[in-house]
């Protein structure tokens, strides 16, 4: 009768081999260790693989997607001559040789019906759908000459977040997290948090791609356990759930002598920072500890929560939070879904300005708001006000930024008279990327990852980024 298997068994014998080392005066095996942890894989609260080429002007960013492109035309980008040409048809130059995705045949232009006014000392054009951003405009920095190279979401989505327009590369949240580190022990340095439906992107918009997976952003939810599989099984007391995992750690650490995989130690610490994160999640997710002042700064609802949320994950040490809201999707139904979509993010962004701005936080945070590309200057659907709107536009869109490092109440490039094309500094989104990097005190073109043979970046290995230095404050 065979005699049975220790599992165990071929590991320690592997190991006998090496065991010198690690029991030896000089501890050379635990030095080589942990040398190569450090080298592989920063960890929360350690040093990142980026080196800081000069000093870093946030700490901090918070990123808000709006997933499906809200119509700049009818929040920020005011067009007078459009208005004049509403529901006239477009010019051949608008559609000759042009690709959209639904718009078929020769449309009629459409100017915005929202009224507009100026706010603030810059006296910055905001639509009446935006009343509470309305009254911070003063803290915004628009860049107006937005475009990018793909006219359908998925692929946009792509671009927008790791400067490819297909699966299998990080993004900014990833890359971040891996050439910094995180400011948090017990917290991820890159969360993601989801209202409404699901990106065309999926999951790949805050993917690790090739680098380390312990830097892929943690989806945290709003209802539910925070983070899934994150409780213990009842039988489960907290000393015992250690025990565990030490046990498995002696594992992996030992399996990691054997075969020094990248992979292991990010198996390591993704268990590590799990048990951490089963006492400082609850308390960071625990809203009643703020002020009756605080919750109604932001108003109700899911998205307003996930901004009280963010500031309180920066707050914590969380180097990157990025917030997706869908969807802004208007093709034959804008007035409807805009306005209500304006109504669910309108205070709670302002809120969370506000709010950093008081707390002393806004200079060392970035909020950005931005989405995959815009909204065109034509008509899509039926005249009627209830039944028109606008096809995915790449060629000329708005993002904007507030707080460190970026100046306040400007305007960068700005569109044509009819919001068609770009007309002065167009911008791509590896040129932001570039400029967010600048911002935390990094150069694009030496943040680099071996992969393939080629030192990757986000910003490409190809086409040259700017970073926005006139919006640099």
């Amino acid at each position: 009768m065979t005699a049975a298997i220790d599992p165990f068994q071929a590991l320690r014998q592997g190991l006998k081999r090496r065991s010198f080392l690690t029991r030896s005066g000089l501890g050379l095996g635990a030095l080589a260790l942990g040398a190569l942890e450090q080298r592989a894989f920063p960890g929360n609260g350690g040093p990142g693989q980026f080196r800081r080429e000069t000093s870093p002007r946030i700490k901090s960013i918070i990123y808000l997607h709006m997933v499906g492109a809200p119509s700049q035309l009818d929040l920020f980008d005011y067009k007078p001559v459009l208005q004049r040409y509403d529901r006239k048809p477009a010019p051949e130059s608008f559609i000759e040789g042009k690709r959209f995705a639904f718009l078929r045949g020769h449309p009629k232009l459409l100017g915005t019906p929202y009224r507009f006014q100026k706010w603030g000392q810059a006296g910055t054009w905001m639509s009446e759908l935006l009343p509470h951003l309305s009254t911070v405009a003063d803290e915004l920095c628009f860049v107006r000459s937005m475009r990018t190279d793909e006219f359908n979401h998925g692929p946009a989505q792509m671009l927008a977040h790791t400067g490819v327009n297909r699966i299998g590369y990080p993004s900014l949240g990833s890359w971040i997290d891996y050439g910094l580190g995180s400011e948090s022990e017990n917290l991820p340095g890159y969360v993601v948090f989801l209202s409404g439906v699901s990106p065309g992107g999926g999951r790949a918009l805050w993917s690790n791609g090739f680098l380390p997976s312990v830097h892929q952003g943690v989806e945290f939810r709003s209802q539910g356990d925070p983070v899934l599989f994150l409780k213990d099984p009842p039988t489960i007391d907290r000393a015992r759930r250690r025990r565990i995992l030490d046990r498995v750690q002696s594992l992996n650490r030992a399996r990691f002598e054997l075969s020094p995989d990248r992979e292991i130690l990010t198996r390591i610490e993704q268990y590590e920072l799990a048990f951490r994160m089963q006492a400082s999640v609850p308390e960071l997710m625990d809203l009643s500890k703020e002020s009756e002042l605080t919750r109604a700064l932001y108003g109700d609802g899911e998205f307003a929560n996930h901004c009280l949320y963010a500031r309180r994950l920066v707050e914590r040490g969380t180097r990157f939070v990025e917030l997706f809201n869908a969807s802004w999707d208007t093709h034959g139904n804008q007035d409807s879904r805009l306005r209500a979509n304006c109504r669910q993010v309108d205070q709670a962004i302002a809120g969370l300005i506000r709010d950093l701005r008081q707390r002393g936080m806004l200079d060392e945070t970035l909020v950005v708001w931005a989405s995959e590309f815009g909204r065109t200057p034509m008509l899509q659907g039926k005249e009627a006000p209830d039944q028109c709107g606008r096809d995915h536009h790449k060629e000329a869109f708005t993002i904007w930024f507030a707080g460190g490092g970026i100046r306040k109440g400007m305007s960068y490039g700005h569109s044509d008279e009819m919001g068609y094309w770009v007309a002065d500094h167009p911008v791509q989104f590896r040129d932001v990327h570039a400029t967010l990097f600048q911002l935390l005190g990094l150069d694009h073109r030496q943040s680099t990852f071996r992969f393939q043979g080629l030192d990757q970046r986000l910003t490409g290995v190809e086409d040259e980024a700017v970073v926005l230095e006139p919006i640099l404050a």
